[in-house]
């Protein structure tokens, strides 16, 4: 059943919003005199956007695994990690996405008591599974590049699938509460009626988001982006050292080593980055939204920031596969190849080509200085399959 009338269309979906995903309410949008291009922009132009940013995120993360999952040297870890976001990435383009515009075309909430409980859960669980996923990249690439000696033995990429198991369940863990508290309420419009909606926390109760808002932004935004600060500031520092200690014999290959690492960090600084300049805006909202949660804004400001807030947020569902492909020659050749009907037999010869030029190289080195280079490729954790697969 479509909204009644645009008042109701932003009441509806302001008493409908789930947590961080907050929706339009009617200190959001400004009515115009007859409601007629409010109307258009509603009801046409914002859910086609966000059917753009389904199609474009799906494709994008859908074949980014694809790639990962069937080439086997493709199977590093991070790759498994940034695999991990891609799948976090789905989850919430499938749920967050078409939740948030089925506001704009019902009077009510439609998914019923068992939806209020579990889809505020399932878009939590997003959030979580991309923040901790970028986090523990960091953490990777830390040690990748401050301590290259620790030898990576062939039980890591095991060790990596699990930690990424345990990323979601802990994910899933911390979104419990969102299922206690959120609920079905009847909401008095006075003029147009009442309507059912699913709230995240007890109506009467100004406290709760406050709390709510500040966890959110605590958890999921503020302790992993300093955690990730620490691990970058120690990789950078250690990258401005290598840069005048390099050993004089094996200089060429350590450059090379080095140029590895430094790709390999710049695409997850990247991926931090996007994530961070997606999301910092929808969360201050949300922290504002939740300590005026009586007062009305009816600015067309106030409207436009939301809809770039929320937009921003959904978009970082997107752009990770396409950053990654203007990052990473050899991920690009294999996305090409996927979506020309998955010529498989390009991407073989790409990575024979590289096998095999890197060995013509290593033959032409005399032979201790042969020798060092094969300990020190051992030693840093196959980094010579990493190159391969970034």
């Amino acid at each position: 059943m479509p909204p009644k009338s645009l008042a109701n269309v932003s009441l509806t979906a302001g008493a409908n919003s789930t947590g961080l995903f907050l929706g339009m309410s009617e200190r959001d949008l400004p009515l115009a005199s007859d409601g007629t291009a409010a109307d258009l922009v509603i009801r046409f132009v914002i859910p086609c956007l966000y059917l753009l940013i389904i199609a474009v995120g799906l494709l994008g993360n859908i074949v980014l695994v694809k790639v990962f999952v069937t080439d086997s040297s493709l199977r590093s870890v991070p790759n498994i990690f940034i695999s991990n976001l891609a799948a976090g990435d789905v989850l919430l383009l499938l749920t967050c996405v078409p939740v948030d515009a089925s506001r704009y075309f019902f009077d009510e909430w439609v998914f019923g008591k068992v939806g209020c409980k579990l889809i505020p859960v399932i878009q939590l669980t997003s959030v979580g599974v991309s923040v901790f996923t970028l986090t523990a990249l960091s953490a990777d690439r830390y040690r990748a590049i401050v301590n290259p000696m620790d030898i990576q033995t062939s039980e890591a990429v095991k060790w990596t699938c699990v930690k990424a198991v345990v990323i979601w369940i802990v994910s899933m863990l911390l979104a419990v509460p969102e299922a206690v508290f959120s609920e079905v309420t009847l909401i008095d419009n006075p003029g147009n009626g009442s309507f059912t909606a699913c709230i995240p926390y007890p109506q009467m109760d100004e406290l709760h988001p406050k709390i709510h808002s500040v966890l959110i932004f605590l958890v999921y935004f503020l302790i992993p982006l300093a955690i990730i600060s620490v691990y970058y500031y120690h990789i950078a520092k250690t990258l401005i050292k290598s840069v005048h200690n390099l050993p004089g014999e094996c200089n060429e290959h350590t450059k090379k080593q080095m140029e590895t690492r430094k790709r390999l960090a710049k695409i997850v600084l990247v991926f931090v980055g996007c994530f961070v300049f997606c999301w910092f805006p929808n969360h201050i909202l949300y922290m504002y939204r939740s300590f005026n949660y009586k007062e009305i804004d009816p600015s067309l400001g106030h409207m436009i920031v939301t809809l770039v807030a929320r937009v921003l947020s959904f978009c970082n569902s997107c752009v990770n596969p396409f950053a990654l492909y203007l990052l990473s020659e050899s991920f690009r050749r294999h996305f090409n190849s996927q979506l020309c009907c998955g010529r498989k037999s390009y991407g073989g010869r790409s990575t024979s080509c590289l096998l095999s030029s890197s060995a013509v190289r290593m033959t032409s080195l005399k032979s201790h200085a042969k020798n060092m280079v094969t300990n020190s490729a051992l030693l840093n954790g196959h980094s010579v399959k990493q190159e391969i697969a970034l």
